[in-house]
């Protein structure tokens, strides 16, 4: 009897140890509002899950980096990787990495460069990047009346959300309703939030006029908005828009500084990104693309999301 309990007892720790899964994780930096949210809800979601453990690193926004955590996860045998990457254009190479050493890799919220490409067990969860600047230049367009003056932050100009996003404020403003809107002025601050607030003190400095700031994240409208504000400009005269939704975007559309914003569900894609990479590597099949819907946010709305990011 004791032989047989002890041999069940082997075959369940046995068993356990079959399902347990390692998943390494890059991601781009750790230093990221919205990329702290997505990271954290795959954690938080990891740990709910038995026998699944992750490895995360920090890439600190060096594509190098990345790669060489990728190498150090195929080395200790991991059963996938998950990678925000730096340098959306840097995707094919590490998706050869992964496929050489037949490890799952999925890619989460930015596009790589590859999407369309991608070799057998890898996958791409994210947000579909066509609503978010269409959400958000539409609202923008509304409050203006189809007319006005407009100045465009752009994030990193390698990163293709960014080119996207800024692709879609074009198109919009290219229709019929909003042809009436002058883009003024259109450079990147990288996402940044110091970096949104120095390019609009230096747009103020140089005497541009405009009627709207399109952001292509919240970081980057809360810094113009703080140059704004140490301008003494006139916060009901200029219509801000961002995306993200973060916290501290919602509190600036609370406070009555940010008019609009397009709510992206960073938990929600951590989430999906991790469930995606456990499919692959128990050998089920997964959709090349996962989208998870933008929405907008209006002051109207604003209180439904405050708890979301």
């Amino acid at each position: 009897m004791k032989k047989f309990i002890l041999g069940t007892a082997m075959a369940l720790v046995m068993s356990a140890a079959a399902h347990a899964e390692t998943v390494g994780v890059s991601m781009a930096k750790f230093d990221d509002n919205f990329l702290t949210v997505l990271r954290n809800g795959m954690t938080d979601y990891a740990k709910t899950l038995s026998g699944v453990t992750l490895q995360v690193e920090d890439a600190q926004n060096d594509v190098s980096k990345q790669q060489s955590q990728i190498q150090n996860f195929i080395a200790s045998k991991v059963d996938a990787i998950i990678v925000n990457p730096v340098d959306t254009d840097a995707t094919t190479a590490m998706s050869k990495l992964a496929a050489d050493a037949g490890i799952p890799l999925v890619y989460v919220n930015r596009q790589p460069v590859n999407v369309d490409t991608l070799p057998d067990k890898q996958a791409f969860v994210a947000s579909n990047e066509q609503e978010s600047g269409t959400l958000e230049t539409k609202e923008i367009c509304r409050i203006l009346g189809g007319k006005g003056k407009a100045v465009v932050i752009m994030g990193e100009l390698s990163n293709q959300a960014a080119r996207m996003r800024t692709q879609d404020i074009h198109d919009v403003i290219k229709t019929d309703e909003c042809k009436g809107i002058e883009i003024v002025e259109e450079q990147t601050a990288n996402w940044d939030r110091t970096q949104g607030a120095d390019l609009m003190t230096n747009w103020l400095s140089s005497g541009i006029e405009f009627d709207a700031v399109i952001s292509n994240n919240d970081e980057m409208a809360i810094g113009a908005i703080q140059a704004l504000k140490a301008a003494g400009k006139d916060m009901s005269k200029v219509v801000i828009g961002g995306v993200d939704a973060t916290q501290d975007a919602l509190a600036a559309m609370q406070a009555g500084d940010l008019d609009v914003t397009v709510f992206q569900d960073a938990a929600g894609q951590g989430k999906g990104a991790l469930d995606t990479a456990l499919k692959i590597a128990k050998g089920e099949t997964v959709e090349k693309k996962v989208y998870i819907p933008f929405q907008l946010v209006t002051p109207e709305n604003v209180k439904d999301f405050v708890t979301k990011n």
